[in-house]
């Protein structure tokens, strides 16, 4: 097998888990065209998906064509890799619905414009209209039982039984091969290493009912030191989707990752090059109390997955919340983002007041369920403590009026109480 820059990028990166014999002919003789599929099953994508994001990412960067595959009728069936048990079926609405959210997700990694310009495709366009008689004369016939029963995918849910539904799934998938080899030319599929039994499906069905020939790399699955499955907090999974883990969020989860991880993680999901890894790979070695490596990862990754402008504003939040900035210097962005991180309060309009006072401001972190203090009494006494601050500037227990430059981009006032608790009050 020739080698080639991509084959050595991955291996060096620890991403190559399996591959077929030939894969690299493939990739040496011109531009070849991969795809990578990803099932409909929640309205966003998680991080661990990013693992085979950055695999399209990567075959676009050494010129090849990435074919990102939205399972809009997959989606409908449901994979059984990885599962210990049936999953529900999601309505077509649904699928629908997250196939959308997940196609405008994937346009923010791939080039979709130049020589070797990204295709997104749904392989409900030719999965929803197929008979069933003609899938299983043309699909069907060319595996035995013996063979799909041969199947991780399969053999995992042998126990706890597994429908005639899912047990097909892998069927769908080979089918989806093969009408991607046939449509663009598609000869390579990848995928996480829980798919090489679907994807060798394919190969084979491509093999059998077209005389072709087709190719796999799959990746490892992405865990942590402790074993356990990365993308999961004590809060659920973390999203690519900012409505559902903001880029604060997404930026504070990755910044801390355990030592043992980040030179994993950064080979896995960022681009930088080998000798910036290696680079901070030694700084964690001689001086891991800076966590260079962990702010790095969690720059290049929100940056990649969120954009410039998130990045910066959640690195002014954590600042803010963990590394006691300025709060005079917090930016618009930045303001905004804080909403999604802290309790906030409105304070409501008085027709009989005629400017506004710090008390005033405190009066409103007094109220509602998330209120920063228990009562009025112990706000007045953790004034008199001198525990109090209003931007960052400790208030004493005396009515100061309300300056101009205490409403921070013209819109709020933060307070804080003791040490690590904040409360945003919008005034205007």
């Amino acid at each position: 097998m020739r080698s080639h820059a991509l084959l050595e990028d991955l291996k060096w990166r620890g991403l190559l888990y399996q591959h077929t014999e030939n894969v690299g002919e493939l990739l040496s003789g011109g531009t070849a065209s991969g795809y990578i599929g990803f099932d409909p099953t929640a309205p966003s994508l998680h991080i661990g998906s990013l693992l085979v994001i950055m695999l399209l990412v990567r075959l676009q960067r050494y010129g090849h064509r990435p074919v990102a595959l939205a399972g809009g009728g997959t989606g409908l069936i449901g994979d059984p890799s990885g599962k210990g048990s049936e999953r529900p079926l999601a309505d077509a609405e649904t699928v629908a619905r997250n196939t959308e959210a997940i196609r405008r997700q994937l346009e923010r990694f791939l080039d979709f414009g130049g020589a070797n310009a990204a295709i997104l495709v749904n392989n409900a366009e030719w999965l929803v209209e197929l008979r069933a008689v003609d899938f299983m004369r043309d699909v069907g016939k060319h595996f035995t039982v013996n063979y799909m029963l041969q199947k991780d995918s399969v053999q995992g849910r042998m126990e706890a039984g597994i429908s005639y539904t899912e047990f097909s799934y892998m069927l769908l998938q080979a089918y989806d091969f093969l009408e991607l080899r046939r449509r663009y030319d598609v000869r390579l599929q990848m995928g996480g290493s829980d798919q090489w039994g679907n994807i060798t499906a394919g190969i084979e069905l491509i093999r059998r009912a077209a005389g072709l020939d087709a190719h796999a790399i799959t990746a490892p699955l992405v865990t942590t030191a402790a074993g356990t499955k990365f993308g999961k907090t004590e809060g659920g999974a973390v999203w690519l989707d900012a409505s559902l883990t903001s880029p604060y969020k997404f930026y504070q989860f990755l910044v801390n990752v355990d030592d043992r991880d980040v030179g994993r993680y950064l080979r896995f999901f960022t681009l930088l090059s080998q000798e910036e890894i290696e680079a901070l790979d030694r700084e964690t070695e001689t001086s891991p109390e800076l966590r260079s490596a962990q702010r790095a990862l969690a720059s290049e990754v929100t940056r990649i997955v969120h954009g410039d402008a998130a990045l910066a504003a959640a690195r002014e939040v954590s600042g803010l919340l963990f590394g006691g900035a300025d709060p005079l210097s917090l930016s618009r962005d930045a303001l905004h983002a804080l909403q999604n991180e802290i309790p906030v309060f409105t304070l409501e309009p008085n027709a009989e007041r005629t400017e506004l006072t710090t008390h005033d401001i405190l009066d409103a972190v007094c109220t509602g369920s998330e209120a920063l203090f228990k009562s009025k009494g112990e706000m007045r006494r953790m004034l008199q403590q001198g525990g109090v601050y209003l931007n960052g500037r400790r208030l004493g227990p005396e009515r100061e009026k309300l300056r101009d430059e205490d409403i921070l981009a013209g819109e709020f006032v933060l307070v804080r109480k003791g040490a690590r608790t904040y409360g945003l009050v919008k005034v205007r």
